[in-house]
Formats: C-alpha cells, sequence, structure tokens
C-alpha cells in the first residue's frame, strides 16, 4: 500500500510542477486551431478532437523534453514562428 502512495504523489508532484519554457510548437498548434475557421464552435469541435487525437499532448511533450531544453542549452528555439506570408499582386 505505501508504495502505491508513494506513487501517487511521486506521480502528482512531477505533473504539477512548472514547465519553463515558451512552448512554442504547443503554441503554434493552438494559434493554428483558432484560425482554422471563422465559426468558434468549429474551432471548439477540432480543438476537441485533436485532444482525442493526442496532437495537443504531443506537441508538449515534444516542448517539455527536447525543444524547451535545446533552446536552454543552444539560446534557439527550432520551432521558429514563420515570417508572414504576403501575397504579391500579379504584373
Amino acid at each position: 500500500m505505501s508504495k502505491r502512495l508513494a506513487a501517487v504523489v511521486l506521480g502528482l508532484a512531477a505533473s504539477l510542477t512548472s514547465c519553463i519554457g515558451p512552448n512554442k510548437l504547443a503554441n503554434s498548434v493552438l494559434s493554428w486551431n483558432s484560425t482554422v475557421t471563422e465559426s468558434k464552435f468549429a474551432n471548439e469541435l477540432i480543438f476537441l478532437g485533436l485532444h482525442f487525437v493526442p496532437v495537443y499532448q504531443i506537441a508538449y511533450a515534444a516542448d517539455g523534453l527536447i525543444l524547451n531544453s535545446i533552446e536552454f542549452w543552444g539560446g534557439e528555439n527550432p520551432v521558429a514562428k514563420p515570417a508572414e506570408f504576403t501575397p504579391q499582386a500579379d504584373k
């Protein structure tokens, strides 16, 4: 019983700690999700769908385990915000 309690306490302690870093990948997914359609209801359904198919979970795990560490040690996050696309007028 005490081993189970220790495992639960350790699991809670690990899950309730703060994540230091910008989480650029997860924020990019969230930003994309908020602009997929003009309907906030459709965006919410897509948001929920991306939770059932673990897109957000994988993005947060990649940020927490890999990308934020790369940024911490290397100074630059590999997930850089792309430049805004501006279409050029036809000549």
